[in-house]
């Protein structure tokens, strides 16, 4: 069996990779620096070392895999993101379309199915559409709100403020990215799904910003308050820390498109997992923030972001 993973040090990635060693299949990873894996499973993966970037690299690094877990590496900073992922995606196109990959497992966002309006989260978009082009078996799938997000906030929670461009009281699905490496592993293995196939990875349940501040205080064991903030002001912000215009949209767009949608699948068995935010931030966030909370000052600003 013979499946590639890309992005093999990230939340998700790395997840999948111990799993796939745990079941007896040797990975061929993509990475730019083999030096960041972890130095437990460097020996025991075939490394393929190159930038997805690269067209000419993807198509070598992939051929001739059984199954390829991609995962958009574009930065949310790059001046046209959309533009930049669909062109680090061709690669992996093209050896589908040419039959060098059998199958691609696609790590999308809740918002794709939208096809437009939803900043960043577009070009995934237009990713699952291209794949489904090429006629081979594709399975996307479309993550909630990564709980990990919130380590982008730690100044913010250190002075005990969640801001978020979100509706505060409005559910939405939230999931740990080490729950979705799980998912994505078990799709990996399975060798009988054909054809196109979608299926949400929504986490145990839907949470609204007031709910994950009411979670966080008590996880860690400081007070916690939602402070919202407008489409234009996360634009401001984003502009004044130097982000190009193309940047600035895609960043903020995620959060004002998908702010008042329902998913396209719905929860269910196949959808829900199991880590609680609660369990995920009193190991991940308390640590992190364990000093006595300081004086809370209002927050001037603000970070938008769905899963990717």
């Amino acid at each position: 069996m013979s499946i590639v993973v890309t992005t093999p040090t990230g939340h998700v990635g790395s997840r999948v990779v111990r799993l796939l060693l745990q079941a007896g299949v040797r990975p061929r990873v993509l990475v730019r620096d083999p030096a960041r894996l972890d130095a437990a499973v460097r020996g025991l993966v075939d490394v393929r070392q190159g930038d997805m970037t690269d067209t000419a690299f993807v198509r070598e690094a992939t051929a001739g895999a059984r199954t390829v877990f991609w995962v958009d590496p574009t930065p949310h900073t790059d001046p046209d993101p959309n533009a930049a992922s669909e062109r680090t995606a061709a690669g992996l196109v093209a050896a589908a379309r040419a039959g060098d990959v059998e199958r691609v497992v696609l790590l999308s966002s809740v918002g794709a199915e939208l096809r437009g309006g939803a900043g960043h989260i577009d070009a995934l978009g237009r990713i699952e559409e291209s794949l489904d082009a090429t006629g081979a078996d594709t399975l996307h799938l479309r993550s909630g709100y990564f709980f990990s997000n919130l380590l982008m906030s730690l100044d913010d929670l250190a002075r005990g403020v969640l801001t978020t461009q979100f509706r505060p009281e409005r559910p939405m699905a939230w999931v740990d990215p080490r729950d979705v490496g799980d998912v994505v592993a078990a799709r990996l293995l399975a060798d009988d799904w054909r054809g196109r196939v979608v299926q949400g990875v929504h986490g145990p349940e839907d949470l609204s910003f007031v709910r994950v501040a009411e979670i966080l205080t008590g996880a860690l064991g400081r007070p916690v308050r939602v402070e919202a903030v407008g489409d234009d002001d996360v634009r401001a912000a984003l502009g004044s820390a130097g982000l190009p215009p193309g940047a600035v949209e895609a960043v903020a767009g995620m959060a004002a498109g998908t702010r008042d949608m329902t998913p396209e699948q719905p929860r269910d068995v196949l959808t829900t997992t199991p880590t609680t935010l609660a369990a995920w931030a009193y190991a991940h966030l308390r640590p992190l923030l364990s000093e006595p909370a300081p004086a809370q000052p209002r927050s001037a600003g603000g970070s938008a972001g769905a899963a990717a």
